[in-house]
């Protein structure tokens, strides 16, 4: 078996611009990064939760990708934006393994994006109204 993983979308559905569901995925988050090193999370749920931010992640990384595509976005933070997105592409494609340690990795990568996104957010503006 290859090392890509293969979705079924036969409507095209993935690639539209759908509006990013924020608060729940953080709130999975942060909960996520509360957990201990060793917390008893059984390993069929850290799997569902590693698919779910992982797909998440994918979603807010492309939107990261976009928006630090346009050219009034200034060079120091498209930068930033490119080492967080190269960092995200290596994580998320990373074997996803039932441990808390993977789950938490995603998580911290997610929180990262959304980071990087709200930079993206307020730079354009910024300078779109100058």
């Amino acid at each position: 078996m290859s090392g890509h993983t293969v979705l079924y979308d036969p409507e095209g559905l993935l690639g539209a611009e759908l509006p990013l569901d924020r608060e729940p995925h953080m709130a999975l988050v942060k909960e996520v990064l509360g957990w201990e090193d060793m917390a008893d999370v059984a390993s069929g749920d850290c799997l569902q939760i590693a698919l779910q931010l992982t797909g998440h992640g994918r979603a807010v990384a492309a939107e990261v990708r976009r928006l630090s595509a346009d050219p009034a976005v200034p060079d120091e933070v498209r930068e930033l934006a490119e080492v967080v997105l190269g960092e995200a592409d290596r994580r998320l494609s990373s074997r996803r393994v039932g441990t808390v340690h993977c789950v938490q990795q995603r998580a911290r990568i997610v929180r990262a994006l959304y980071e990087r996104l709200d930079r993206l957010n307020t730079a354009v503006p910024a300078v779109s109204a100058t």
